[in-house]
């Protein structure tokens, strides 16, 4: 509901038993804080279903809490691409550049497998949830370079208005709400000179 009332259209949503995940038609280089609190509304509206069921079904509370927290503590792990990683991985960009926020989104969302692994009873059901997870991240993980370059070309493609500005002399290190001059062999380029020179190689 948040994203069509910021204008962004759902292209896919993913069910899964402990939640699901929802595929955005928007650019990768929309506001952070716009995406954020897009990634914010899902938690949010699951609380007002909560409140509701109990109302509803009140001889069932225990019940309803049980399912509602478990589903809530799993999209809320700190594991790309789910809720939870989502939001780390926003608030990472506002200090990092666009492509390293990613691995090290992807670098934490190992970290917590790891953790998760160490620190449960080896069950069936954690084990498929732990596989499960690995999937995900490796998916996201094979994406970094495509996400990287969409990101890029985005940039070339639009005329976006950023209020900070900040120097860079790799083209890896492009952040999400700033405008660029790349210092290249002590030139310096505008962003879209820059990105236009750039993309003449491939």
């Amino acid at each position: 509901m948040i994203a069509r009332a910021l204008g962004i259209k759902v292209s896919e949503i993913y069910i899964y038993p402990l939640g699901g995940i929802t595929k955005l038609k928007m650019d990768l280089n929309v506001n952070t804080f716009k995406e954020l609190l897009i990634v914010m509304s899902g938690p949010i509206f699951q609380f007002l279903a909560l409140i509701i069921l109990i109302n509803i079904f009140p001889k069932d509370i225990e019940m309803i809490k049980y399912y509602h927290y478990s589903i809530l503590l799993f999209n809320l792990l700190p594991i790309y691409p789910l809720d939870g990683g989502k939001i780390l991985n926003l608030l990472i960009e506002l200090f990092t550049p666009y492509k390293l926020s990613i691995k090290i989104s992807v670098l934490i969302s190992y970290l917590s497998i790891l953790i998760i692994f160490l620190n449960t009873n080896i069950k069936g059901n954690i084990i498929i949830m732990i596989v499960f997870l690995l999937v995900l991240i490796i998916k996201e993980e094979k994406k970094i370079n495509y996400l990287y370059n969409r990101f890029i070309l985005e940039r070339y493609l639009n005329n976006y208005h950023f209020k900070d500005s900040k120097i860079i002399t790799n083209k890896n290190n492009f952040y999400r709400n700033k405008k660029h001059l790349i210092k290249e062999k002590n030139k310096y380029y505008l962003e879209k000179e820059y990105l236009s020179k750039l993309l003449k190689k491939y």
